[in-house]
């Protein structure tokens, strides 16, 4: 007799269930997923104890006749598929027809259903089906799913605290509820709604019933197409970026999706408008014929894999940056969040720095204007106020050395003197970056750097892209390089020092992408050039200052994504003052 034998299917369910069903979401995702194939309107979702006991979805969708109700718990039983060809025309959210029998074998199942006038409800626990009987007529199918895991302790016992169980499924519910606003959706846990929606096809009104008021009221409607592409969905004003990845929603034909490369690319459009280690409140949803992507690449069909992945990403970038152009970001004082800290790079100076007034000569004052005194606009004449996304504003005062007061017919402004200097010396810098020709000056003294033979090596590497920006090394022995001239947009007296941090950029680990190189090495050698907190500027500095900050092209924010000014309206300060009432 020989040794391979076919498993029993039971067995096969339970292997196939460590794949498909690996916690309490898995169960809700497969269930909710197939009663919208099913055309549902309304999805109740109701939890005991986050699921790990029970869990109820509830549709209004077609229903199934009594042989789909029992055939439906078979290994690769499906509605979805007919042949191979399908297999590429994929438009359902469920097709392999692997969930249901993959939950029936590690729980217990009842099924309640009817289509054409016959009612069935199915009995199944640990995969056997104990009974096939008849029920009421109702509109759509109930599956109540009971003692998650009770026959495969292992599993139970890795299941998080119940407050983390919980916490995946409203996010999967929350996604799902942006992704089908026609559909109403209900949530609850232990008899308490966690979740609303009114399923009238207003994707804003989900949005406000997922993430409250404020960021409904700071949503941007955002519609792209080219060849390939229908895009269509909002994207939020930079200051409302939260600190979780997970805000950012992509779908694909209906189906939640998670692509890194995608993501990537929807960040790198927001670059220098939000802070590291933010992620924009962003809800896209891409049409695509389902012949130029595959979902088959993963169990649980979250990932998928796009033929023209270049097309997309020009597409969500060019749409996601034209927009941004055309809003005025200054964040609202009165609403801004006041748990939010942003990390201030060297905003502080070790020793408190002389007066420029008790100087007998106005060095710093000169250092100032030729640092920030650039041509952003060729070409551009001053009087052409509305081409510049911020209006005149004039200074009136300074706090702490640091924050200039300004006011204009709006109101009040506060502008953060280094979040603005460096705004403006970070697009001087990437001006000078990405030029054709550097221009370079030599050094008297030519400067030596050495380097351990790995870091030298991974430098010599990248000879092409330092040329590129006006850096011109020579090696001088194992170790070490000798740099005789410099691009002129270094700080003066730092030579050294500007050096040494655009080769430690080269030098961290990672992927080396030129763009991004480029992109920070300029936000670098920008808080190197600029004003700090706790330097003394002049009225006259601060209104130099405030007027070459509205010729740039993001006003708004530093190139690390920390705001640069913000504003009390009239309105704010008369209601602070209780002038007004409200």
């Amino acid at each position: 007799m020989g040794t391979i034998q076919v498993m029993d299917e039971v067995l096969a369910n339970k292997i196939a269930a460590g794949e498909v069903v690996e916690r309490c979401f898995n169960v809700v995702k497969e269930l909710v997923e197939n009663s919208i194939d099913a055309q549902s309107h309304t999805i109740r979702v109701s939890l005991v104890d986050s699921g790990v006991k029970e869990v109820v979805v509830e549709d209004d969708g077609i229903g199934m006749s009594r042989e789909d109700a029992t055939l439906a718990f078979s290994r690769h039983a499906t509605s979805k598929l007919k042949n191979l060809n399908d297999l590429f025309h994929i438009a359902s959210l469920g097709f392999r027809g692997e969930a249901l029998p993959s939950i029936a074998s590690v729980s217990v199942v009842t099924l309640k259903t009817s289509r054409d006038g016959v009612g069935t409800e199915v009995h199944i626990k640990g995969g056997h089906i104990e009974s096939v009987t008849s029920c009421d007529l109702q509109q759509g199918t109930t599956i109540k799913v009971q003692d998650l895991f009770y026959n495969t302790p292992v599993r139970l016992k890795y299941l998080k605290n119940l407050y983390t169980e919980l916490a995946f499924i409203i996010e999967y519910m929350n996604k799902m509820a942006l992704s089908y606003p026609d559909v109403k959706f209900v949530l609850s846990n232990n008899g308490k709604e966690l979740l609303n929606t009114a399923g009238d096809g207003n994707l804003l009104k989900v949005i406000y019933a997922v993430y409250g008021i404020d960021v409904a009221k700071k949503m941007i409607e955002v519609n792209g197409e080219n060849d390939d592409y229908v895009i269509s969905g909002y994207i939020c004003y930079p200051e409302m970026a939260k600190a979780s990845r997970n805000v950012m929603t992509t779908l694909v034909n209906g189906r939640v999706i998670r692509n890194q490369e995608l993501n990537r690319t929807i960040l790198d459009s927001y670059h220098t408008y939000i802070p590291k280690e933010k992620y924009p409140i962003v809800i896209l949803n891409i049409d695509v014929d389902p012949i130029l992507i595959d979902i088959n690449i993963h169990p649980q069909k979250m990932d998928i894999k796009f033929s023209k992945m270049d097309s997309l990403k020009e597409l969500v970038s060019k749409m996601i940056k034209e927009q941004l152009k055309k809003l005025l970001l200054i964040p609202h004082a009165s609403v801004r969040d006041r748990e939010t800290v942003y990390e201030v790079e060297d905003s502080l100076p070790v020793e408190p720095p002389k007066s420029i007034l008790e100087e007998e000569e106005t060095p710093k004052q000169q250092k100032l204007v030729e640092e920030i005194s650039f041509d952003f606009e060729k070409g551009k004449e001053e009087s052409n106020q509305e081409e510049y996304r911020i209006k005149e504003m004039f200074p009136v005062g300074i706090v702490h050395k640091t924050y200039i007061i300004a006011e204009n017919s709006d109101g009040m402004y506060i502008i953060d003197q280094h979040a603005a200097a460096e705004r403006i010396n970070y697009e001087k810098c990437l001006k000078e970056l990405t030029k054709d020709k550097i221009e370079t000056v030599p050094l008297l003294v030519p400067l030596k750097l050495e380097y351990p033979k790995d870091e030298f090596l991974k430098i010599k590497e990248h000879y092409d892209v330092l040329e590129n920006i006006g850096i011109f090394l020579e090696e001088f022995g194992d170790h070490t390089f000798v740099v005789r001239r410099h691009p002129t947009w270094f700080y003066e007296g730092r030579e050294r020092e500007c050096l040494e941090k655009i080769l430690a950029i080269v030098l961290e680990k990672g992927e080396f992408k030129k763009d991004r190189f480029v992109y920070k090495t300029a936000a670098t050698m920008a808080c190197r050039m600029s004003i700090k907190a706790n330097d003394y500027i002049s009225k006259e500095e601060m209104k130099f200052l405030l007027d070459t900050l509205r010729k740039c092209e993001n006003p708004f924010t530093c190139p690390h994504g920390r705001p640069t000014i913000i504003t009390y309206s009239n309105y704010d300060l008369e209601r602070l003052f209780k002038r007004a009432m409200s």
